[in-house]
């Protein structure tokens, strides 16, 4: 039998598929550029869901949000989902997730319990004991927040303990929130330098533990899956120096609007730009909608923000590299798979948006996918080969030498990793957001983008090849009346085409 492979798993949050220094001379990433030199970068990679829990949920079931049941943020992926941990346990592989895990949500509510939440994120001694098995990983050490956000502590806090930084907390916003604290305005931090010393920040820990978990299956000689889950660099914009002051905001290319780009878009566009916070909490339900506020900023505020942004990627390349470094010391880089992604883009200042989830333009939907397997993948490769962050779960088990399960919907995409056939010539991405509003689907193919909604007459529909910055909308154009019912045509089929079938039809009857 050959021998199985590792499998390193090495994700962002919320990365533009732009921030690789191997395609813009702005950023600096050589432990990205490193992987895209000796591995193939996929250029047409695409998210099943453009927030955390629908798409981390769908990395390890190789579902769909609408299969696998976390269809939303503040969902919860049930335990009793397989996963692609548990698969490769069972075959005998160590499994291992380090860092940002964000299956669960922010409270425990209607009898579905999270100890993702507070007050239990606070308590260490819980986190103490508490090191899996979870999701199919037999060994997890987690950490929740964003930046300096208050749901930090779980494992990263134990760490900084171990550390001598006992008054973790004085770096991280109160838990429980201060009534009428500014810190409560999510973005905003006046100063994007935080005070919290380098070494004990949270990309430095994810990268120590995910090394020892590459120690630890190099000694038990046992194979590995492993993901190293870094936080960075979703918002909010504040990162340690010398990172702080890597990059200047004058140097920035921000995105902006086109004027007019909004006229042939839903409503819920416009009015982003519009100071009518009113309309949005109209439309809540009772629901937070990430992305439904207005969004109009200073240029020079986004160039700041994109400057910290930059300098929070590069500080987590720089960690990615330390562990590429550990897979050469112990002798492990050739027989490991190791592929790079995030959950979902971003959006800095890009049709006058910011940050997420609601607009299903390429700076959110499109990622930053690179693959390297020495002797399988082609080295220094661009691939615009379509990819799914669904098709990990699959692909993964197929190098690994394993039956993937019906119930997997993912395509196995291990031949165009490498270097052969496409498999995909459609991707879709779901999003969820409430019981009754900003329900829709999007359809991408190697040319065109179309977006539907479940209820009311709008949509979106875009060339990318004439189009590339999206700022026409087709939906309601008469000469793309042709073009759009084909599009709506192989949408259908291709929703068709993802069901899931959990076992063959065995007998007539």
């Amino acid at each position: 039998m050959p021998r199985r492979p590792n499998i390193l798993l090495v994700t962002s949050d919320q990365q533009h598929y732009s921030t690789l220094g191997a395609v813009n001379p702005k950023i600096k990433t050589p432990a990205l550029d490193r992987l895209c030199a000796e591995g193939t970068r996929f250029d047409r990679a695409y998210c099943p869901n453009p927030t955390c829990t629908p798409t981390r949920a769908s990395i390890i079931t190789g579902m769909m949000p609408s299969e696998h049941g976390a269809w939303s943020l503040g969902t919860k992926l049930f335990e009793d989902v397989p996963t692609i941990g548990g698969h490769l346990q069972a075959a005998g592989y160590f499994t291992s997730l380090i860092g940002k895990a964000h299956f669960q949500p922010l409270a425990t509510r209607f009898g579905m319990e999270s100890i993702e939440c507070q007050p239990l994120l606070r308590d260490l001694d819980y986190w103490r004991t508490m090191h899996g098995p979870w999701y199919g990983f037999q060994h997890v050490e987690t950490a929740r927040m964003h930046a300096d956000e208050s749901h930090a502590g779980q494992h990263y806090a134990i760490w900084m303990e171990d550390k001598g930084l006992t008054n973790w907390r004085d770096y991280f916003q109160p838990w429980p929130p201060v009534e009428g604290d500014s810190a409560k305005e999510y973005y905003v931090r006046e100063d994007r330098t935080w005070k919290l010393p380098e070494e004990l920040h949270y990309s430095v820990w994810t990268a120590e533990r995910t090394m020892a978990q590459i120690d630890r299956a190099a000694d038990d000689e046992q194979p590995f899956f492993l993901w190293a889950s870094f936080h960075d660099p979703h918002p909010p914009y504040v990162v340690p120096e010398p990172w702080a002051g890597m990059y200047d905001p004058a140097e920035m290319d921000v995105g902006e609007l086109t004027e007019g780009e909004h006229d042939a878009n839903p409503v819920h566009f416009r009015k982003t730009q519009e100071e009518d916070r009113a309309w949005w909490e109209q439309r809540k339900d009772g629901e937070t909608i990430h992305g439904g506020h207005p969004q109009r900023r200073p240029r020079e505020e986004i160039a700041k923000d994109m400057a910290c942004y930059y300098g929070m990627t590069s500080f987590m390349d720089q960690q990615i590299g330390r562990i590429l470094d550990r897979l050469d010391e112990r002798g492990l880089a050739e027989d490991t798979l190791v592929v790079f992604s995030t959950d979902h883009g971003h959006f800095l200042g890009q049709h006058g948006l910011t940050a997420k989830a609601i607009h299903h333009y390429e700076d959110l939907l499109r990622l930053p996918f690179l693959v390297r397997w020495p002797g399988h993948t082609p080295a220094g490769r661009a691939s615009d080969a379509i990819q799914n962050l669904v098709d990990l779960a699959p692909t993964f088990l197929t190098a690994a030498g394993m039956d993937v399960p019906g119930v997997m919907t993912g395509v196995n995409q291990l031949d165009a990793w490498r270097g052969g056939r496409p498999a995909r010539r459609w991707s879709i991405t779901e999003n969820h957001h409430g019981t009754r509003c900003f329900h829709m689907r999007t359809y991408v193919n190697e040319r065109y983008k179309i977006t539907v909604y479940r209820d009311g007459e709008d949509g979106e529909l875009f060339d990318l090849a004439e189009d590339p910055a999206e700022v026409r909308n087709l939906w309601r154009e008469p000469e793309a009346k042709d073009l759009k019912a084909e599009l709506l045509h192989e949408f259908l089929q291709a929703t068709l085409q993802g069901e899931p079938m959990r076992m063959p039809r065995i007998a007539g009857a």
